[in-house]
């Protein structure tokens, strides 16, 4: 990505207006003196409808998706960085490299303009660390109390560089579940934020690109199988996802799962499960069991993986789409679904 360039500001003071997105002299501006030279590359700098890009050779990965946090400033992260990384990690776990971000932001009427700086800032440094470039974008303002500051909706172009297909169905009898670091982080940091609560120690995100490592995994040779980030309904949901998909049956062991002492504690206190807390910095992957340890020392190798553990396993001739839970105590309880809502608004 290069030097990183920081975005001139619009002046003190300055708010977001709906003539900021009418298409006139104050969306110039906007488009010249915040995203452009924050995301400065040749394919961005041409300025037209659309982004010419080289296209890589092999098979393409694209997604979509969009964030809506609040706030818009959490530890550890904030909705820029989440749009960057959510969408590289996404790109990732279907087995490809990561290469092109588009963006568009919906401003609410109001927004401060030095608050949409320093979100373009962290896009542009967390795009930089994940080795992509932001080519093409978009820019609206709805009216105030119609929005709620700033929304992102984000998609991403990567390359294929797995070898086999890496997707749920290919997940087997026998294979081992791996979990790339601790658990609920994400969905804790920004409740704790929102809701105003204090704890002995703040609770950080764990925003950040999984990009690297699971290329990493994916490089070392070894029989991977599935990966999926557990975001949204934290591991137990992307486990059921998976046993429904795959339709199989899992098992994983509560004594297995790294959850942070500060988390498990806010859980606790909090009333939830941190099973069930969004991770946005973390992932799932589903291994040929007699590649575990292999895979694990791939994973512990590097710092933002260096807590990966072996949760769980693919139950021969299980229950299809069942998954459950060895307690602590002993016992089997199963994780199902949630019926609603745990944590609104982490992403």
């Amino acid at each position: 990505m290069g030097e990183i360039t920081c975005p001139v500001p619009l002046g003190n003071g300055r708010r977001i207006l709906l003539a900021h997105g009418g298409g006139g002299r104050l969306t110039r501006d906007l488009v010249e003196n915040v995203f452009v030279p924050a995301f400065r590359n040749d394919a961005l700098a041409v300025l037209h409808d659309s982004a010419v890009l080289e296209r890589p050779s092999g098979a393409l990965a694209f997604t979509t998706d969009s964030f809506v946090v609040h706030p818009l400033f959490f530890p550890g992260g904030d909705v820029g960085r989440l749009a960057v990384n959510g969408t590289v990690n996404d790109l990732a776990m279907s087995g490809a490299r990561p290469l092109y971000l588009s963006l568009g932001f919906i401003l609410e009427e109001g927004l401060a303009v030095d608050d949409l700086t320093r979100v373009v800032t962290s896009i542009q440094e967390a795009a930089r660390e994940a080795s992509v470039a932001v080519v093409a974008g978009d820019t609206k303002v709805v009216e105030r109390g119609k929005g709620d500051g700033l929304f992102i909706t984000s998609s991403g172009v990567g390359v294929v560089v797995a070898k086999r297909p890496v997707t749920p169905s290919e997940v087997r009898p026998g294979d081992a579940v791996l979990v790339s670091g601790t658990v609920g982080q994400h969905g804790v940091a920004v409740m704790a934020v929102r809701d105003g609560l204090a704890f002995a120690a703040p609770i950080l995100s764990d925003c950040a690109s999984v990009a690297d490592a699971a290329l990493a995994l994916l490089a070392s040779g070894l029989d991977v199988h599935c990966m999926r980030d557990p975001t949204r309904g934290g591991v137990a949901t992307v486990l059921n996802e998976i046993a429904s998909q795959a339709r199989c049956e899992i098992a994983v062991h509560e004594s297995a799962i790294p959850v942070s002492e500060d988390v498990a504690g806010a859980c606790e206190v909090l009333g939830l499960d941190p099973l069930y807390v969004a991770c946005e910095g973390r992932f799932l992957a589903f291994v040929a069991a007699a590649d575990a340890d292999r895979a694990l020392e791939v994973l512990r190798a590097r710092p933002e993986t260096a807590q990966a553990c072996r949760i769980g396993t693919v139950r021969q001739g299980g229950t299809p789409g069942l998954v459950v839970l060895r307690t602590k105590g002993g016992g089997d309880r199963v994780l199902d679904l949630l019926s609603g809502e745990q944590l609104p608004r982490i992403c």
